[in-house]
């Protein structure tokens, strides 16, 4: 079913069908109640008529009603009064019937004082009737009864205009909700529309547009801003993805393309068994950088997707674990590497990827660090969240270039060629990331560079920093 129709629906053809059961179950209450008024209206004018029934003069037996002094003011809807002698004939009644009219039928009253009985009579033109019916015993012992009829047709009007104004106005408000349902099915039609429109080219690849942003700040509102920062991420990544396509087939072009011409050039014309070792051994410098490149792009790979093992543990243990495993290489270009880190400083994480982006911090400090330079390792709490710099002494990092470091295959520019894939950075910012944290480049270190991984005292998901 179409959201119209859905709208119509249950925003204004079920509420006024609804409207109209409670209408007509409120119309026959109300009925109910006007009924019950009248029948306490009967029984008290027959309270005051049985009572003063014989106060006349000589106790002369009379209605009340008959003779008051508001008798042509109540005759529209004052109640008809009979009343019966023990024999069932008509003593009096009102109001008075001209000459000749047929005589109504007898009423014997009983013959002792009861409840009086209240009923409903259907006259032959098929107007209801409400009628009371008392004993009354008069001064010398002589039974008499009084009849009361008041018409229900009163009843009945009040009734139905009830209905025809409660009916007329639930038209109006039906109407009324069905043009309202119509102009939100519409606004609702097109905001949903331009989402599904956007999940289409989604689905066929085309990550070049985004839903442009609703009037509101609702449910579709919110799941309109989401799938544009979806949009924005997955764009992003896919960028990522081509630019590391595009790097590393680069990077794997050049030991390739080197191989190959020291292979041509061996096979070119007989060589001696000197000339084919060089070569062999050029080929086998190459193969060395091929693999030292496919473990990068491997740890690349692996940093961001997996299963890691979360656990709480203590950072300044393995910051010193990462340090003891440096010095050798650092002792080797005269470098001194200094540790800051205070003991008993625990949290949750994946030890094997968090020492792999300490040793790619160290590492990077160790390539571009002077000889006889210095190597500060430091771990410190900050604002609730843990903060891990090594900071070198060699040429530093261009402000233009702090976040550039980061990218897969990336070099600074002016730098002097070093070993390596240049996916170190890049596997220490996708560390941080799924840590929760982040890594920059700390501003206004100089001279060197001063590199931070800073991450949560908390893990990102209470079930993994469960662990």
């Amino acid at each position: 079913m179409r959201l119209a129709r859905r709208l119509w629906l249950h925003g204004a053809l079920l509420p006024a069908l609804a409207t109209l059961g409670a209408l007509a179950v409120a119309g026959q209450l109300f009925r109910a109640d006007l009924e019950r008024s009248l029948d306490r209206a009967l029984l008290a004018q027959a309270a005051v008529e049985s009572v003063s029934l014989f106060d006349g003069p000589g106790q002369k037996v009379h209605l009340h009603m008959a003779v008051s002094p508001l008798v042509e003011q109540v005759r529209p809807f004052a109640p008809q009064g009979y009343l019966y002698q023990s024999d069932g004939r008509l003593v009096m009644r009102y109001p008075p019937v001209s000459e000749g009219a047929p005589e109504p039928p007898r009423r014997v009253p009983g013959t002792r004082e009861g409840e009086p009985t209240l009923t409903t009579e259907v006259s032959p033109d098929g107007s209801r009737w409400r009628e009371v019916m008392v004993n009354v015993r008069s001064p010398q012992g002589e039974w008499y009864g009084l009849r009361l009829l008041a018409s229900l047709g009163q009843v009945d009007r009040s009734v139905d205009s009830f209905f025809r104004m409660a009916f007329s106005l639930t038209a109006v408000m039906g109407g009324a909700l069905l043009i309202v349902q119509t102009l939100l099915a519409r606004r609702l039609s097109r905001r949903l529309a331009a989402i599904a429109r956007n999940l289409e080219r989604l689905r066929e690849g085309d990550f070049t547009l985004s839903p442009a942003e609703g009037p509101g700040t609702d449910e579709i509102g919110q799941v309109g801003a989401a799938l544009r920062e979806a949009t924005a991420r997955v764009r992003g990544a896919r960028e990522a993805q081509e630019r590391l396509i595009a790097n590393a087939a680069h990077e794997l072009r050049t030991p390739l393309a080197l191989m190959r011409t020291s292979l041509d050039l061996a096979l070119r014309r007989e060589r001696s068994a000197e000339v084919l070792r060089v070569a062999l051994q050029d080929a086998r410098t190459e193969v060395d950088r091929l693999a030292v490149l496919a473990d990068s792009l491997l740890d690349m790979a692996t940093a961001g997707r997996g299963a890691w093992d979360w656990k709480k543990g203590d950072l300044a243990l393995l910051l010193t674990q990462a340090v003891e495993g440096a010095r050798a290489a650092a002792e080797q270009r005269g470098l001194l590497i200094h540790l800051d880190a205070p003991a008993g400083v625990e949290a949750p994480f994946d030890a094997g990827s968090l020492r792999q982006a300490v040793d790619n911090l160290l590492g990077n400090a160790l390539k571009f660090a002077p000889k006889g330079g210095d190597i500060h390792v430091r771990l410190a709490e900050e604002s609730g969240r843990l903060r891990v710099s090594v900071r070198d002494t060699g040429p530093g990092i261009p402000l233009a270039e702090h976040d550039a470091v980061f990218e897969p295959f990336h070099r600074v520019a002016g730098a002097e060629p070093s070993p390596g894939a240049g996916l170190g950075l890049a596997i220490v910012r996708e560390v941080a990331r799924r840590h929760g944290g982040r890594a920059y480049v700390a501003p206004g270190t100089a001279p060197g560079a001063e590199l931070v991984l800073e991450l949560p005292v908390v893990a990102p998901g209470d079930e993994r920093a469960s662990g």
